[in-house]
């Protein structure tokens, strides 16, 4: 293609409203145009890469046995009453109505309509296992879009679902999986890591999350210094705290008036302790069930591991009129002692469980209760009582005895196991060889497209602009002709130009009439990996330029053997990126 034809609106300022380096680098690059917020026009270069990504993600998963197919992004509401993920999403999924009055949503992902599909269409175990997939726009009506299209509202989503008879053909469709991303991320050129992960509002047992480490993450890997363990934030086990030894006997319990303080904070600065001595008691809500839980003053809990805890039962926090039935007390003064009889049960983190002594609240307004010894003043064992890790790894946790470490990444795919959470809803089901009918053991696996683009960017770049892999490159190379108005210049950029693209190199020539300088940052800034320049005083000696955008040696070869060189290249820059 020729520059001077195309729309690659490049700027110098960075955007005002850009936080990430590839929103900012995508924006001046003219990869893209912001419609409101989180949504985007992808632009020549946008688009092209993308495609790229696509066909790779394409070629991979019709390699590991998986099937194209394209379902709707409009989606019957009703399909979502019945998994019960309507109220799971909440306002993060588009919802309207049609002129029948009919509830339809614009679908975050598509577990609900595949499994419908499967249901109408699979009656039998010689029709399993089979992967279904599909290449598309998804819809989340994100609270803060951010970092661009690593969080919009807008995005590209391959989204893939297999349905096996056993759990041994399930786990080969999740491997078969598994390998097809590690394959797809080594071919878009990313450095990746790949952790356990929760399998949050999917369901569902085994997960893997696909990662790249960069600052501009929302996500957390969570991992040991040894690498033998990672894992994202949600799903990172920590080894139990040692058991503290109290200085000496401690006293009875006692109630202390609090009033009108009912935060841990609060609470601290009344009573002169810190919050690593408070003991915080949450109540939560699941289904019909009330739930006690306790953690540390100084942590957080840790939703997801509840949520495992409870055998995958969503936990709400409960509302105050449930608090104050449970406690007797007004919300902020919840405490462990004599509480397990009230609810179904209480689940106690194992940092309480190894507190020597603590404060907590007294289940009684505006008392506190202090001198609170775990396993002496609330059961530790027996009956509704769990004690298991239920708070988020911090700094200075360990796992299996070694030092966790923290670094951000993004999300850039992630392989669940379902099971049979959707099957058994939506029905879903399959005679065995004894005529015996079973729901379909389910799969899902999802790739964030535009985050490849983004990962990318935030791994390739450094202060003058983008530095693309060669494969989801918008182009391989980039012909400068500095000196267009110069015929012998020109035709000889244009030379090369036709010999590289009867060759099927995806090459770029700028043929516009501007300064060299211009051109130059241009270059650096939607960055090609391939440049060649043609200059009056270079061809004057026969040659031209040849550099890698990733380096900064140049080097001179003769106009003829130009293209061959550039051809040869290219081919060892792809031969880095391939996989067996």
């Amino acid at each position: 293609m020729r520059y001077s034809r195309l729309l690659v609106p490049t700027v110098k300022e960075i955007p005002a409203e850009a936080e990430a380096t590839s929103h900012k680098l995508m924006i001046r690059a003219g990869l893209c145009r912001r419609v409101s917020s989180g949504t985007y026009t992808y632009l020549l270069l946008g688009q092209r890469s993308l495609l790229k990504i696509i066909a790779i993600v394409r070629e991979e998963i019709d390699r590991a046995g998986a099937q194209e197919i394209l379902v709707p992004s409009l989606q019957p509401l009703e399909l979502w009453e019945k998994t019960g993920r309507s109220t799971d999403y909440g306002e993060t999924m588009f919802r309207l109505e049609d002129r029948h009055g009919k509830g339809n949503v614009l679908g975050p992902t598509a577990e609900e309509v595949f499994t419908y599909l499967a249901a109408g269409e699979i009656n039998s175990y010689r029709q399993l296992p089979i992967n279904l997939y599909q290449i598309s726009p998804k819809f989340r009506d994100e609270f803060r879009p951010r970092f661009g299209v690593i969080r919009s509202r807008e995005f590209i989503m391959k989204d893939a679902y297999s349905f096996d008879a056993d759990p041994e053909s399930l786990e080969k469709s999740y491997r078969a999986m598994y390998d097809a991303y590690c394959r797809i991320f080594t071919r878009c050129g990313l450095e990746y890591v790949i952790v356990e992960a929760e399998s949050g509002e999917m369901g569902g047992s085994g997960s893997h999350q696909f990662t790249v480490p960069c600052e501009s993450g929302e996500d957390t890997i969570v991992y040991t210094e040894d690498s033998s363990y990672a894992a994202n934030l949600e799903r990172a086990a920590v080894d139990p705290l040692p058991k503290q030894q109290p200085r000496g006997d401690v006293p009875p319990a006692e109630e202390v008036e609090t009033p009108n303080v009912g935060t841990i904070e609060a609470v601290c600065e009344f009573l002169k302790t810190e919050p690593k001595d408070m003991i915080k008691t949450l109540i939560y809500a699941v289904a019909d069930e009330v739930v006690a839980a306790l953690v540390r003053g100084d942590h957080e809990l840790n939703a997801e591991k509840l949520t495992q805890t409870l055998g995958g039962a969503r936990a709400e926090l409960a509302d105050p009129m449930t608090i104050e039935g449970v406690t007797n007390a007004r919300v902020g003064f919840a405490g462990p002692i004599g509480i397990a009889d009230r609810v179904s049960k209480m689940i106690i983190d194992h940092a309480v469980a190894a507190m020597a002594v603590g404060v907590t609240g007294a289940n009684k307004s505006d008392y506190h209760v202090r001198n609170v010894v775990p396993g002496r003043d609330f059961p530790l064992a027996g009956g509704n009582v769990i004690v298991t890790d239920l708070r988020y790894a911090e700094a200075g946790d360990t796992h299996d005895g070694k030092k966790l470490l923290f670094k951000k990444g993004i999300e850039i795919g992630q392989v669940f196991k379902l099971g049979t959470k959707y099957s058994v809803k939506l029905g879903a089901k399959f005679l065995d060889e004894q005529g015996v009918e079973k729901p379909c053991l389910m799969g899902c696996y999802g790739i964030g497209i535009n985050r490849i683009l983004a990962s990318a960017i935030e791994l390739g770049n450094d202060q003058n602009g983008i530095i693309w892999p060669v494969s989801i490159a918008p182009f391989e190379v980039l012909i400068t002709c500095v000196n267009q108005n110069e015929q012998d210049v020109a035709k000889a950029a244009d030379g090369i130009y036709q010999q590289l693209m009867d060759k099927a190199i995806d090459v770029l020539l700028d043929d516009r009439p501007l300064r060299g300088g211009i051109k130059f940052k241009d270059a650096d800034l939607i960055g090609i990996p391939v440049r060649v320049t043609v200059g009056k005083k270079s061809l004057a000696e026969g040659k031209v330029e040849i550099k890698l955008r990733s380096e900064s040696e140049r080097q001179q070869v003769p106009v003829e053997e130009a293209a061959d060189e550039v051809i040869a290249i290219v081919a060892d820059l792809k031969d880095k990126l391939k996989v067996q």
